[in-house]
This record gives structure tokens, sequence and C-alpha cells, in this order.
């Protein structure tokens, strides 16, 4: 570690290949915790390369447990994180609106660590509990349309580190790390990244693949569609600025769309969306990034017909049967 280390104090990066060996060394615990520590201090202090983060991505999918969910097209929702915005959780909730739209979902997600409430943290307390067991994941997105994969349950390496990031608090490499390495391995992905250089990375490596994907980063930092300002995609079809007033919204005030001060509270407004009595703003936003969701999986369609699926979804309850029939799998 400490060549490692030595190597970022003087300004270089590493390899595709080194970063795959390093990622998998703590995997595998094989430094201490101040070791680690120091090292995702360090690193974080400059950007992330191409090479670095499909180092990380390559031995996190080899090493981690992989499910086949045999439910054909699937699609994630999942943010970075990282972008200290605290909003409520948005993208989990959105799946739940895809899922009820009757879309396949794999939620790949985490315990907050640089927010105060991740999606485990309100899944876990709203009764769900995590599971790796591929015959209980399989009956979920059957029945549900929708399952959820505690990322810890999946991968080593996220397990090992989990106590440090939670005592440093901030973003770390492992928040680059998280929507590209859903152990179901979805063909669709809506990825929100929280800057735009970040974004462009990603973009760079899903044109690389065979995926239906979409990469998107609000101006103003969000890592999902905020409405409250202009955001980026990155998808197949091209690097696009969408304008949100000509997708017909009205600009949010950032305020509208915090979360709770604590996981109870986040809770509450989650519960509130999934059974319409949110504020309009709320409802906007989930159902906003849950129409492009919709439209990665289905490109032909307008923004506007996927928006209005995702309402139907919501309003009718289908998105709130299809969270009561994950609790109950």
């Amino acid at each position: 570690m400490k060549a490692i280390l030595n190597h970022l104090f003087e300004h270089k990066t590493f390899t595709r290949v080194q970063s795959r060996e390093i990622l998998t060394d703590i995997a595998q615990g094989k430094y201490n915790n101040s070791q680690m520590a120091a090292f995702m201090t360090a690193y974080c202090m400059r950007s992330i390369t191409v090479d670095e983060l499909e180092g990380f991505r390559d031995a996190m999918l080899e090493l981690c447990l992989h499910i086949d969910l045999e439910a054909g097209e699937i699609v994630d929702l999942c943010g970075t994180g990282g972008d200290g915005k605290d909003t409520f959780n948005i993208s989990t909730l959105a799946s739940f609106v895809v899922a009820g739209a009757g879309y396949k979902v794999a939620k790949h997600g985490n315990y907050g660590v640089s927010s105060g409430c991740g999606s485990s943290n309100v899944m876990e307390f709203l009764g769900y509990q995590f599971t790796n067991d591929a015959d209980k994941l399989k009956k979920s997105i059957d029945k549900a349309n929708i399952c959820f994969l505690h990322a810890p349950l999946f991968h080593p390496a996220m397990k090992t580190v989990a106590p440090i990031r939670r005592e440093l608090g901030v973003k770390t490499f492992f928040n680059m790390l998280g929507p590209m390495v859903n152990p179901a391995e979805p063909q669709n992905q809506m990825v929100g990244v929280f800057n735009l250089e970040l974004a462009r990375v990603y973009a760079y490596l899903y044109q690389k693949s065979d995926k239906k994907y979409t990469i998107l980063n609000a101006l103003d930092g969000y890592d999902e569609i905020s409405l409250t300002c202009d955001f980026k995609t990155f998808s197949p079809e091209g690097e696009k600025i969408n304008s949100i007033e000509t997708l017909g919204f009205e600009k949010l005030d950032p305020a509208q769309i915090t979360g709770g001060h604590t996981i109870s509270e986040s809770a509450e407004i989650f519960m509130n969306v999934l059974n319409n009595k949110a504020t309009l703003a709320q409802n906007n936003v989930v159902l906003s990034n849950a129409a492009l969701a919709i439209k990665t999986m289905e490109p032909k369609k307008t923004f506007a017909d996927c928006f209005y699926e995702a309402e139907e979804a919501l309003l009718s309850h289908k998105a709130l049967k299809s969270f009561q029939l994950l609790l109950e799998n």
C-alpha cells in the first residue's frame, strides 16, 4: 500500500490492470483499515480515469455473486450518490413506478454514506429483509416486477470497506462503481452521476457495451432529474441537453425535493409518494425519472408517453402494489 499511496502522491494514474489488482486486494482484506482509508481519501482528491474505473469495475464483477433472474429484459435505476443534495429516495421510488408500469426492475442499492438515507436504509426501515437467495429474488421479480439487490450481500469489496466509508462520511470511488456492478447485469440502465466529467467517463464505457442506457447529470449537480434545472443525457442516440421547460415543467426550488433529516422522515415521504399523498413537486420528480427509465427501455417512445405510463402506474396504486408484493415475498 505504501507504493500505491506514493504513486498517488506523485499525481500518477493507474492502468486498468493495476486498478483491478488494487481493488481485488482490498476486497480480499490485504490491507488494514487505516491503509484503505488513506487510499480512498487520497484517491478522491483527483479525478478518476477511464482505465481506472474500468479496472475497478472488472474486479468488482469478477468477485461478485452473480444472479440470473431469468426475467427477460430488466432495467436498473441507480445513481452514484455523492451529489451532496440530500434529496428523498427518488430513484428507488421511480423503480417501483417503473415496476408498477409493467417493466422488470433489478434495483441495486446500498446504505447511505454521504447522504443520511440510502435506498437500503429506507427499504430496511419499511420492513424489507435483504437477501441474495436466487429463488427468492426470482420470485420477487416474477410477482412484484421488482427485486432489491443490497450491494454488500453480493460484493465482498463493499462489505469490507463499509465501516470505513461510514466513518469517512464522504463520497469515494465506490460511489462511482455502484451503478456499473449490478450483480444481475441488466440489459437496460438509467444511471445518474454527480458531475459532468464522470458522466462522460461513464458514457465512454457504456458505448462499448451492448446495453440500452441513459447516463444523466442535472446541470446543478444532482445525480437524477431534479427539475431544479436542465439536465444532460448520454445514450446510444447521442448527447443531449434536456430543457425542463420544453418537457412541460416549471423550475423547482431545491427545498421542494429534499429528504427527511432522519430515516423515519425519509420513509414517511417515501410512503406518501406511493399513497398519492405527496406534493406535486415530489410526484413530478419521481415520475420524470421513471419516465426516462421507461424511455431507456423503449427509445422509440416519446418522453411524454413514458411520463403518462409512469403517472398511471403511480395514481392507480400499481406502484404501491409492487412495493407491497415485494415485502410479502
